[in-house]
């Protein structure tokens, strides 16, 4: 197994993971504490609910962008040459004819 295709996979467990994370924010800003009984001070329950899963969203975030980055370095480039032919005249293959006739001669049926 290449190192691309280790951070392929791992690209893609944070991505799901970040996805969970954003799906059980709350948009009005309740979020999970709210579902577990209310106050964020509460004792002996979730405490500051909130703030872990907005310091995960920017963990994982910062991550995904990391890997991704990361893995740019791991992709195999090739030995390919993959400059243009159009830029080295001396890669070109010669498509020109080498003798063009001076008139065309166009036979244009004649109806009786």
């Amino acid at each position: 197994m290449s190192s691309f295709s280790i951070f392929l996979v791992l690209i893609i467990s944070v991505s799901f993971l970040l996805v969970l994370v954003i799906m059980v924010q709350n948009p009005k800003g309740g979020g999970l504490s709210s579902s577990f009984g209310g106050d964020a001070q509460q004792i002996g329950g979730v405490k500051k609910t909130t703030d872990f899963l907005d310091k995960s969203t920017w963990v994982l975030a910062s991550l995904l962008l990391i890997l991704i980055l990361l893995s740019n370095l791991t992709i195999d480039k090739g030995t390919e040459n993959t400059d243009s032919k159009l830029l080295d005249p001396s890669q070109t293959e010669s498509t020109i004819p080498e003798s063009i006739p001076d008139e065309i001669p166009l036979e244009i049926p004649v109806q009786d």
